[in-house]
């Protein structure tokens, strides 16, 4: 009889932690939206507050929906070149300095796409951040393509084109490679093409993603 009690706290313990496992995740703490205030100003820390709300309000919604969502809000930001912004070559922003700047050039919007979508449970396997040659511009650009099946044809999403779309009908854009964080491939339209290697081959994500661990991943 004695024992009763315990295994009713027990239950109860579990029920809250299985009610609370399934709660959305927070993006960013209060002492990083006070921080980017302070180094990037007041309009910030309610972009950062925004970003919070689109993950709690998308957190059950279907995936494409997530999609479109997540994609919507990112592309609100400004194109900057590295250069300009950061005056560097080519820097790779985390997504509160993205937001902190509220502009960066197409490795920041995909980046800040793809974190906050696997922060919305879009599995591993679906995502991919993938580099393309953009004909039009004539330029290397960055995109987030999504799998909805293995073999499937990716949707893209992307800063120059608003429009989630099928890799088919985005024919300004050549692939060339995709990574996350199971691996990096060789790129094809449909598939993910050839397995290169692990993605930390990729210096500047593996740096992101380390930055990200961090205490401060500002």
């Amino acid at each position: 009889m004695s024992s009763h009690p315990l295994r009713l706290l027990l239950s109860v313990l579990l029920l809250w932690s299985l009610c609370w496992a399934d709660l959305p995740p927070q993006v960013v703490t209060e002492a990083q939206i006070k921080a980017a205030e302070k180094r990037f100003g007041p309009q910030a820390a309610k972009r950062l507050r925004a970003w919070q709300r689109l993950v709690d309000q998308s957190w059950e919604l279907p995936e494409r929906e997530k999609l479109k969502r997540v994609n919507d809000f990112f592309n609100q930001a400004r194109f900057v070149d590295d250069r300009v912004l950061w005056k560097q070559q080519d820097y790779w922003a985390t997504p509160v300095e993205f937001l902190g700047k509220f502009a960066g050039d197409c490795e920041d919007f995909a980046i800040a796409k793809y974190l906050t979508l696997r922060m919305l449970r879009v599995p591993e396997k679906k995502l991919f951040l993938t580099y393309v040659k953009a004909i039009r511009l004539r330029q290397a650009h960055m995109v987030v393509t999504y799998f909805p099946r293995p073999r499937s044809v990716p949707l893209v999403l992307d800063n120059i084109n608003p429009r989630i779309l099928p890799a088919t009908q985005r024919r300004d854009l050549v692939p060339i490679y995709s990574f996350n964080g199971r691996g990096l491939w060789l790129a094809r339209q449909r598939g993910k093409g050839k397995l290169l290697g692990r993605s930390t081959r990729l210096k500047k994500w593996h740096h992101l993603l380390q930055r990200l661990k961090g205490s401060n991943p500002q």
